[in-house]
């Protein structure tokens, strides 16, 4: 298998864990339960607070410091370039949290199901960029990221995507959706993942030296939507330590798998 289609296939299995969980419409009935629905917001955001540290920060400190650069600048540069990134668009583009009937954003006549959608795409955009980076890493053959390491990444981002995509369709399949129509909207929310990651990979292309940088800057977006989204969502109300063991369960699976496969 040549590594273009390692790659091609590398960046679509976030997005089939996506349309994966999104069939689950097709299943289930009614809407998740509350506790059940801390448990996968913890579990993602466990999963992407260790994406960010393994995957993304401590290879672009090596990388920098192969390049003669002390590590700590491009991890620092970009990862909050990433924040201040993400920011920007929580602030321009109207989207809607799960369980909040304020919408963020620029005000709009969007409807609830669509704003829905676009808070789970915002959340989708930089894990789509980690994937993408991290296989630009790969491609290169100058880093120490290989193959095995960015197919642990998307394959961990995957896992944390199934559940998300039940987590978008079942709250619009309760407000009187068809299920088609629901499964069609969760998994649009995904499409934005392997966009994301085409585009990052064309980009580290043409400036192969700024790798380190957009290693840290797709941390950086990733660690803004687990504090500014995730996190509040999986402690909110009763039984908040649901989430917390969820987060552990989830960070812990994610190292072990870009330590063992990496």
């Amino acid at each position: 298998m040549n590594e273009t289609l390692k790659t091609a296939i590398g960046i679509l299995i976030p997005f089939l864990g996506t349309a994966l969980g999104s069939c689950l419409v097709f299943f289930l009935k009614g809407e998740v339960k509350p506790g059940l629905q801390k448990l996968l917001l913890g579990f993602a955001s466990g999963v992407m607070i260790a994406a960010s540290v393994w995957s993304l920060i401590m290879p672009a400190i090596e990388m920098a410091e192969e390049q003669g650069v002390p590590g700590w600048l491009p991890a620092a540069a970009g990862f909050m370039l990433g924040i201040g990134f993400l920011l920007l668009l929580d602030t321009v583009i109207p989207h809607l949290h799960l369980g909040s009937d304020c919408p963020e954003g620029k005000s709009c006549g969007l409807g609830k199901s669509t704003m829905l959608v676009l808070a789970v795409t915002l959340h989708n955009l930089p894990e789509g960029m980690a994937v993408g980076v991290v296989f630009a890493g790969a491609l290169s053959g100058e880093t120490m990221i290989s193959a095995a390491a960015a197919f642990a990444l998307a394959a961990g981002i995957a896992l944390q995507n199934v559940p998300e995509g039940a987590v978008i369709s079942m709250p619009l399949l309760g407000q009187g959706m068809s299920r088609g129509r629901a499964f069609g909207m969760g998994v649009l929310s995904g499409v934005v993942e392997p966009v994301g990651a085409l585009l990052t990979i064309l980009l580290t292309g043409l400036i192969s030296p700024a790798l380190p940088y957009i290693l840290s800057f797709a941390a950086g977006a990733m660690i803004y939507v687990v504090v500014e989204e995730l996190i509040p969502e999986a402690q909110a109300g009763e039984h908040s330590n649901v989430g917390t063991i969820g987060a552990a369960l989830g960070f812990v699976l994610m190292m072990i798998l870009d330590v063992a496969l990496g």
